[in-house]
């Protein structure tokens, strides 16, 4: 076979191969889109679902019946996870009902896994804030002198992340701050975040308390 034949063979089946993949990649492209659509849309159904049922568990002073939501929420939290892992919605949802179960630890390691990569780029500052809130809070539950400095850690980024928002989160965040600066003996600036806190909250217990026992 002559050499220009040849060489127009070989620039045949580059063109084709070209033009099959221009073909082919937008398919494959769109059909990845579609599934991973559909996947999020069935994921927020069963965080919506979800999320009704934590309201409604929160909201029943019954225990059993409130155990009966909690555990629901946790089943379409687990739903959401499977068709969505790298959102933090469903991880932060999830924590929320182990908590209301008494699983602190467990609660513990859902909110560990929505404040990593990367799955926290997803959250907006008050989200992140407002999870670091409840984090240092179960730190502080499950074991406050083991965890105390980590719970500090993520109550001062809280702060940080809430400043100027006026959120009962920031003030919560403030008290159990507060607290921990008063366990470990630092009571001027215990002081200073329950007055922080009172400031943003007028009506908040837990600032005046603090500041009552700080003040005896």
């Amino acid at each position: 076979m002559a050499p220009e034949v040849v060489l127009q063979l070989a620039f045949l089946i580059l063109t084709l191969s070209i033009f099959f993949v221009m073909i082919k990649l937008p398919k494959q492209a769109l059909t990845k889109l579609r599934a991973k659509n559909r996947a999020n849309l069935q994921s927020s159904r069963h965080f919506v679902q979800g999320s009704h049922l934590l309201v409604r568990a929160r909201s029943i002073p019954n225990r059993q019946q409130s155990l009966i939501h909690a555990k629901n929420a946790l089943i379409e939290a687990e739903k959401a996870l499977s068709l969505s892992p790298k959102d933090p919605a469903p991880h932060i949802l999830k924590a929320l009902a182990l908590d209301l179960m008494d699983r602190k630890n467990s609660a513990l390691r859902s909110l560990d896994l929505a404040l990593s990569i990367p799955c926290v780029k997803s959250l907006s500052e008050k989200e992140r804030g407002d999870a670091l809130v409840k984090r240092a809070e179960l730190k502080m539950a499950v074991n406050r002198k083991r965890r105390i400095d980590s719970a500090m850690e993520d109550l001062v980024e809280s702060v940080r992340l809430l400043s100027d928002g006026g959120s009962g989160t920031e003030s919560k965040g403030l008290c159990l701050l507060g607290q921990c600066y008063e366990w470990k003996g630092m009571r001027e600036m215990a002081r200073e975040a329950f007055e922080k806190a009172l400031r943003l909250e007028p009506e908040s217990i837990a600032a005046r308390e603090g500041l009552d026992r700080l003040a005896s």
